[in-house]
């Protein structure tokens, strides 16, 4: 996803926004563009969540995958 596209997708909401809103080309245009930005945004999760690493207080470290923790398992905390 470029900067481009983004900047279309903030461009396409601020302009659903106005009293003339958008027409259904627009519309579709985005649709489509945050369907592009969602599955961006996915692919860049799995890629971290490939990358993740658990270290445990033994010292051992192993990939999530390794771990066997399915993605939908894990629960994000602050801490």
């Amino acid at each position: 996803m470029t900067d481009e596209q983004v900047a279309r997708i903030n461009e396409l909401y601020h302009k659903s926004k106005t009293p003339e809103g958008l027409t259904d080309a627009e519309k579709a245009e985005q649709t489509k563009l945050r369907q592009e930005y969602l599955m961006a945004i996915r692919k860049n999760m799995r890629q971290t969540l490939d990358n993740t690493v658990v270290e445990y207080p033994d010292g051992t470290v192993k990939n999530l995958k390794e771990v066997g923790i399915k993605y939908a398992e894990i629960k994000y905390t602050s801490d």
